[in-house]
């Protein structure tokens, strides 16, 4: 029987039982489930309910640790340890409260649960890595993970709100908190941003490309003319570097945001290609979905080789100019501008029967948004029966559902391989290789 007299603001002991998606942990009072952050399995925590308004489960914030994990240290970022006050705690980095190792634990336990619970695929190999370094020529090491996974964020966003504060949100707020470190920044990132003054309210975006310069792009609420300044900021042509190729991008374009995440994302979806056993064909048509900047359709190069015929999809125009840019090594590259599902509704319609038999023989790396590909999407690359399709996901519960339309229609995955590019959060990237349902010896 639940407690009925509770409402927002009471407080409770709460004893933590688990870990769900969204950086969230897991607790129930008197038989209702109730969400809180800052807290680890396996403690026990009190509590402020902040929304009680739902039959199904109720949200609060941890106060104070009455039993403490094993796994629980010293907050990374001071500001958000739990001795302050929850709507003064910076979002960003809700396992930062975590041990690495344990982390990394939660985070293939909320992967494993997605698999399972949304996807019906218990079965499904999954694990989790760090970051793999960056070795030169010689295999001498060039960047790696810092020991205490602090130290990468090469792009971090912060807010001005009307009285001209800068800063991060508190978490799960709009509400803008000054902040005096940035830990999970590089050091050039956090030195620009205790620079910054006063704004007009907006946004600051801070990026470091390769070169290692700071840009600065204000992105204020109330927008001016299109070709003034800011607009040049945001769009000023950068120099990112991964799997030894140097990539345009616009300086507020996307671009992975751990130091490391470019090259490792590379590297793994070659891996992941060559992992299915399928051969690659040079009279094959190959696909890069949701491509930017041409990132791993790089990999998809690199595994088919220089005469691969390959059409990259992005409905970024800008990224999609930089994407012809950084695949003219591939004289058989294109990169188009299209949102992925108009494309393949187009690509139904048009495609010759020799173009249907070369997509056949190819390849489909896809790394959609973070709400995933969805079934309209999967259903239609699977129309094209591709020998071998590559998923990159930074959503476990999206991943899940896609890999199971998959299934459905006769592509299964071996793995899920994550990695951990987001250190001290709850989020992952993760990639899965899939072939046609009994093609693989």
């Amino acid at each position: 029987m639940t407690d009925s007299t509770a409402g927002a603001g009471d407080l409770i002991d709460l004893d933590i039982t688990g870990v769900a998606h969204g950086g969230v942990f897991v607790g129930r009072h008197e038989g209702r489930v109730v969400f809180v952050p800052d807290a680890i399995p396996g403690e026990r925590v009190r509590v402020r309910l902040t929304d009680t308004g739902k039959k199904s489960f109720w949200r609060g914030e941890t106060l104070e640790v009455l039993t403490a994990s094993p796994h629980r240290r010293p907050h990374i970022w001071a500001a958000a340890d739990v001795s302050a006050a929850p709507a003064d705690r910076p979002g960003g980095a809700d396992f930062g409260h975590i041990d690495l190792d344990h982390q990394r634990e939660l985070k293939l336990h909320v992967l494993r649960d997605a698999l399972d619970r949304i996807g019906g695929l218990p079965e499904l190999e999954a694990t989790i890595d760090a970051a793999s370094p960056i070795l030169g020529d010689a295999g001498e090491v060039v960047a790696a993970e810092s020991p205490d996974g602090t130290g990468w964020r090469t792009r971090v966003s912060l807010h001005v709100d009307d009285d001209g504060r800068i800063g991060p949100y508190a978490a799960r707020s709009h509400r803008v908190i000054a902040v005096d470190d940035m830990p999970l920044a590089t050091g050039a990132i956090e030195r620009a941003a205790a620079k910054l003054t006063s704004r007009e309210p907006g946004r600051i975006d801070l990026v470091q490309p390769a070169d290692g310069r700071v840009r600065v792009l204000p992105r204020p609420r109330h927008v001016g003319r299109p070709s003034g300044p800011r607009s040049r900021a945001v769009r000023e042509t950068v120099v990112e570097r991964a799997g030894g190729r140097e990539f345009r991008v616009d300086a507020g374009g996307f671009w992975q945001v751990h130091r490391l995440a470019a090259h490792n994302l590379v590297e793994r979806v070659g891996a992941a290609l060559s992992g299915t056993g399928v051969a690659p064909d040079p009279d094959a048509w190959h696909l890069d979905l949701y491509g930017g900047v041409g990132l791993l359709a790089t990999a998809l190069g690199d595994w088919a080789g220089p005469a691969i015929r390959m059409t990259s999809v992005e409905s970024d125009v800008r990224a999609t100019e930089h994407a012809g840019e950084n695949l003219a090594e591939w004289i058989g590259a294109r990169a188009e501008t299209d949102r992925v599902d108009r494309w393949l509704a187009r690509l139904a319609q048009t495609a010759s029967a020799r173009d249907r038999e070369r997509l056949a023989r190819g390849a489909i790396v896809l790394d959609p948004p973070r709400s995933g590909a969805g079934r309209d999407v999967v259903e239609s690359l699977v129309t094209l029966g591709p020998a071998a399709v590559v998923y990159v996901a930074c959503d476990p519960v999206a991943l899940a559902r896609d890999l199971a339309t998959f299934r459905e229609a006769g592509y299964e995955a071996d793995a899920v391989r994550a990695v951990d590019l987001f250190p001290h959060s709850h989020h992952i990237e993760a990639v899965a290789a899939l072939t046609p349902t009994g093609s693989r010896s």
